[in-house]
């Protein structure tokens, strides 16, 4: 099975483009212009064409044109396995936008989702289509940032083998927020806790399962490259989940950390209530990451190597999405990827790309960054949300 790839591309609206019309193959996609050109923007367009809330997540309405007419569309046609698709998202004003599908009420703050002409349920469909891994600037900061970042980071990369994990997280998002309702409220009978704790306990410990078991995936495909790599220059890295739900799910059966988490969470009532807010949870925990040959925590890195880092990371979760869809490498997004690479490195990244035979999209504001990739790939110089010249 070969990997899925946007053969077109059509922008109306979005963001800092009027109109926008691409014909692409399965090359590499290099985007080259100054600040503020569009790079960005139609990378943001791009990873709409997977499930979620896009590299920016950003409130849908606010993607739409400034001076516009309020709503926005991204098209695609994208080649698979199993022939063409055509795949379109945006938001049309007084259209129903919720995840509900047809005959939902209207909400702005939702996308439509259209395969082949037929309205899809919500971006979740899109999961069966297209695969997407993306680094951007604003996640250079991944390893000394908060725990949330990180967790994000982590949730993220589980979807591309899990698409039903954002349902359940939603779900244990809304069981808490209820939870914290009630935490707010006087003289509330303790029965009214118990159904939610129970949800919040069956689900939290499912999340985190599933995300020990994809760190443990994850980590044995870094070992691999490792074996298979010893001298590649991006250094394998070292994870490890941290929290309480973890220690006990490393130290007894899933069913035993659900007793045990529906009897810390009855226990914690008044200690979350002076807090406002639940203290234990799956929504607590942290991915730490470690520089491997260096043996110390990826924080205290130099920028130069928290970005190696990230890129093997990155890598290792591509090869493993890749093993895991029978060949069909994800989409990579990577937005001035170049920066803090030397030419070396930026060399090896080029050459793991075509290894592993995917789409991958590059910014950046110098073209010569990308002469590893001359011949190899389709480059566009850009300006003013404009496709100037092709090179």
């Amino acid at each position: 099975m070969s990997a899925s790839f946007i053969a077109t591309l059509r922008l109306a609206n979005f963001r800092n483009y009027d109109a926008l019309a691409l014909d692409l193959t399965d090359a590499p996609v290099i985007l080259v212009g100054s600040n503020g050109a569009g790079k960005t923007n139609l990378l943001e367009a791009v990873s709409l064409l997977a499930p979620g809330q896009g590299l920016r997540r950003t409130p849908f309405p606010d993607l739409a044109r400034m001076g516009g007419p309020g709503d926005w569309s991204v098209a695609a046609t994208v080649e698979t396995a199993h022939g063409p698709v055509s795949i379109g998202t945006g938001i049309q004003r007084g259209a129903a936008t919720s995840a509900g599908g047809r005959g939902g009420r209207a909400q702005t703050s939702g996308r439509l989702v259209r395969i082949d002409g037929e309205p899809a349920s919500g971006s979740g469909a899109l999961a069966d289509y297209l695969e997407m891994v993306w680094l951007t600037p604003s996640m250079d900061g991944l390893f000394t940032g908060p725990a949330g970042d990180r967790r994000r980071f982590l949730d993220r990369l589980i979807i591309c083998f899990d698409p039903g994990y954002r349902t359940r997280a939603n779900q244990f998002e809304r069981a808490m927020r209820q939870r914290n309702r009630l935490l707010e409220m006087d003289h509330v009978a303790p029965a009214m806790f118990e159904g939610l704790e129970l949800q919040m306990a069956e689900i939290g410990i499912a999340l985190a399962a599933t995300r020990a078991e994809t760190v443990a995936q994850i980590s044995a495909s870094i070992n691999a490259r490792r074996k298979n790599a010893p001298d590649s220059p991006f250094p394998w890295a070292e994870l490890h989940l941290e929290g309480e739900i973890e220690q006990w799910l490393a130290s007894m059966p899933a069913l035993d950390a659900e007793d045990a988490y529906v009897r810390q969470l009855a226990a914690d009532r008044p200690r979350d209530r002076a807090a406002r807010r639940t203290l234990t949870g799956p929504h607590r925990s942290d991915l730490l990451v470690g520089h491997g040959p260096k043996e110390m925590p990826a924080r205290l890195c130099s920028t130069g190597e928290q970005k190696a880092l990230l890129i093997n990371l990155v890598l290792a979760h591509a090869s493993l999405v890749k093993f895991a869809r029978n060949g069909a490498a994800p989409i990579l997004l990577l937005d001035e990827i170049a920066a803090h690479l030397d030419v070396d490195r930026r060399a090896a990244l080029f050459g793991e790309i075509l290894k592993l035979g995917c789409q991958a999209w590059l910014t950046g504001t110098d073209k010569s960054a990308f002469e590893a990739l001359d011949g190899k790939a389709s480059g566009f110089f850009m300006q003013d949300a404009e496709i100037k010249a092709k090179f």
